[in-house]
């Protein structure tokens, strides 16, 4: 169990020495917030704080009367009613389908995926399809205080155009399934076509790759085979939907007389590039691997409640120091991209599902979803908490609101009474993406009219 918050006034966090001299030193940004949570040291709240920035990364979290002494900043922005964390990190997303948002609720998931969501993809995928779907999510994110996503979709090479134009931190897919689809026609085509997409994006500041085979039903031992060689060389992670259902353990078992983790694990891929995403379906031997081999896992809580695909063992994972993350998983499933949602639920739900009421507590859930995600996408070194040295990606989130007043405890209330209409502010490598609930380059309008085109192409489809 963890211990609870702490409500810190006189607990500075100013890792980097003041300089000798008496003159103050530059920075370009200096925010200060009436809190800040930085996620490590995990649970602490620092009251009247700031934060300062240059070149984009963090340089000092200190109180503020100490920060205003020390720099003299380009840029002082000032919320005295906000609480100021890492960005919000979304590790699993399919960022295209939000132009599906809602087509087809209320189905099974084998039923909506393959009677409805592929037959739609079928018919529109392409690369206007994924650049309009992800600059829609891009908007619905940074609204919602997320500021990095692990995507998992069809045409990596746009995704990375897209979120690179727009300055958003992503780690995207480099997809392989076991049939044709409008990215690649056969297995040699999948993975040239992924090479060549990591060669061009392996250096950028903001956008990477992961291998992303779909899942262990559409994906053949060959190609897990070479995908494992592959990521070895490459050194970059394996994003993958497994463990999802009853119904894939079970057809697993029938066809290769192994369930799904196992057959994996022989395959050489349980390892601490293994991003594994959902996992409902787990036995404590499972469990233990996975804390043994590294492995992080992806929950995508509304995700699941929604499909009925099962409850993925929260507390059981927590406890035995399986690295957990949150996604949104993509909005034709959820059917939004709301990291508070999400975390809410995801606190919730662990505890019904414990039959323990302290289980996944309000810091180790807001954990998750940022220094956790950042983890299970190799990016713990450079963002997931407010660390000298760190990348500049915050957000600052409203409380004066009447929704959560009384501000008691500021934890508790940004985990179970925050609604992501709250986020004021969010900046990405120390650059302004969201200015008092205004987004920053983006024309909101010219974005809306693409997602109406492609409602009236999509509902045109007959299935």
């Amino acid at each position: 169990m963890c211990p609870p918050p702490r409500e810190c006034d006189n607990a500075p966090m100013s890792y980097q020495p003041v300089s000798e001299s008496n003159a103050p030193e530059s920075c370009d940004l200096l925010i200060e917030a009436r809190h800040v949570i930085p996620v490590e040291p995990h649970a602490v709240v620092l009251d009247h704080h700031a934060v300062a920035i240059r070149d984009g990364v963090i340089v000092a979290v200190l109180p503020i009367a100490e920060a205003r002494e020390r720099f003299e900043a380009r840029q002082t922005v000032s919320r005295p009613d906000g609480v100021l964390l890492p960005g919000l990190v979304n590790a699993h997303v399919h960022n295209p389908m939000t132009l599906m948002r809602g087509v087809a609720d209320d189905l099974p998931l084998k039923v909506w995926l393959q009677q409805h969501i592929w037959p739609i993809e079928g018919a529109v995928i392409g690369p206007e399809f994924v650049a309009d779907g992800i600059l829609l999510a891009i908007v619905e994110m940074l609204r919602g205080g997320t500021t990095c996503c692990n995507e998992n979709y069809f045409f990596p090479d746009v995704q990375a155009a897209t979120y690179r134009r727009h300055g958003f931190r992503a780690r995207v897919g480099l997809p392989v399934i076991d049939f044709p689809t409008a990215w690649a026609k056969s297995d040699d085509e999948y993975f040239d076509r992924a090479c060549e997409v990591h060669d061009q994006w392996r250096d950028h500041a903001l956008v990477a790759t992961a291998f992303a085979p779909h899942a262990p039903y559409t994906v053949s031992d060959a190609s897990f085979e070479r995908i494992r060689m592959l990521a070895d060389q490459l050194d970059i992670p394996v994003h993958l939907h497994t463990h999802e259902t009853a119904q894939e353990v079970q057809q697993s078992q029938e066809k290769h007389g192994q369930r799904p983790l196992a057959r994996l694990d022989r395959l050489g891929l349980v390892n601490d590039r293994l991003i594994a995403v959902h996992m409902t379906q787990l036995t404590d031997a499972e469990i233990a691997l996975c804390a043994a081999r590294g492995v992080s896992v992806v929950h995508c809580v509304e995700s699941n409640l929604k499909l009925a695909s099962g409850f993925c063992p929260v507390a059981k994972l927590t406890r035995a120091g399986v690295n957990l993350a949150i996604g949104t998983d993509g909005a034709a499933s959820n059917n939004d991209l709301d990291m508070f949602g999400e975390l809410r639920t995801a606190a919730l739900l662990a505890k019904a599902v414990a039959d323990d009421a302290a289980a996944f507590d309000a810091a180790s859930a807001l954990r998750a979803a940022t220094l956790g995600g950042a983890k299970a996408m190799g990016y713990e070194h450079l963002i997931g908490s407010l660390e000298p040295g760190k990348q500049a990606d915050l957000i600052c989130v409203d409380m004066s609101a009447p929704e959560t007043q009384p501000l008691h405890f500021v934890l508790s209330q940004l985990v179970y009474a925050t609604g992501r209409q709250q986020v004021s502010d969010v900046w990405i490598a120390g650059k302004p993406k969201l200015r008092e609930r205004v987004l920053v380059d983006i024309d909101l309008d010219e974005v809306l009219a693409k997602a109406h085109v492609w409602r009236e192409r999509i509902a045109g489809i007959a299935l």
